[in-house]
């Protein structure tokens, strides 16, 4: 991966992890990301688990979160660009879809096309309980049944500050949607899968 521009490994563990969801995903087509940043979960998408044809929707706003510091976000979109470009060289047969807005408009945007579901979301936009709860909430019906829909950072952040980490929302997601989905993997991420 030295082609690409990265300054931050906040991914590097979970190939191992997604490597076992590639066999379960109904098909390899259709993906879906809530937060971008740089593009390393983009271009691992793009590259071992997307097929020819297949697509990837990235929506970021690239001005980061309460958790980002120290100008962690600097620069942050024109390396997602950059990565994006080294992407489509690849991988012409592939393609990444950038959309520069909130998660709640750009999901608001996907359910007006009533045809396309997705057989990957991943979400791991706002870290905020609220925004993580309304991420999945309006991310679920786009995923097909069988599909998967990974949460980073379930075990991220300061518990004693609930309401500004992902866990209590996805606690509360897979709760509500409880008879609608399987439970595939828990540890710093929670991974489930779509059943109904």
């Amino acid at each position: 991966m030295s082609e690409y521009k990265f300054t931050k490994d906040w991914f590097s563990w979970a190939p191992p992890v997604w490597e076992h969801l590639i066999p379960m995903l109904p098909e390899r087509k259709k993906f879906l990301e809530i937060g971008a940043y740089e593009g390393r979960a983009t271009t691992w998408i793009v590259e071992n688990m997307m097929e020819d044809g297949g697509e990837i929707v990235c929506i970021d706003t690239w001005e980061g979160g309460e958790e980002h510091v120290n100008g962690e976000m600097s620069g942050a979109e024109e390396r997602f660009d950059y990565n994006v470009k080294v992407l489509e060289t690849k991988y012409p047969n592939r393609v990444v879809h950038k959309w520069k807005e909130l998660s709640i408009t750009g999901l608001s945007a996907l359910h007006h096309d009533t045809t396309t579901h997705y057989d990957f979301i991943y979400i791991d936009g706002s870290h905020i309980a609220k925004d993580v709860l309304t991420d999945a909430c309006m991310a679920w019906p786009l995923l097909k049944k069988g599909g998967i829909m990974v949460f980073d950072d379930y075990l991220w952040g300061d518990m004693s500050r609930p309401n500004h980490v992902p866990k209590p929302a996805i606690d509360a997601f897979v709760n509500i949607f409880i008879e609608e989905l399987k439970i595939v993997h828990v540890g710093y991420q929670y991974i489930v899968r779509k059943t109904v």
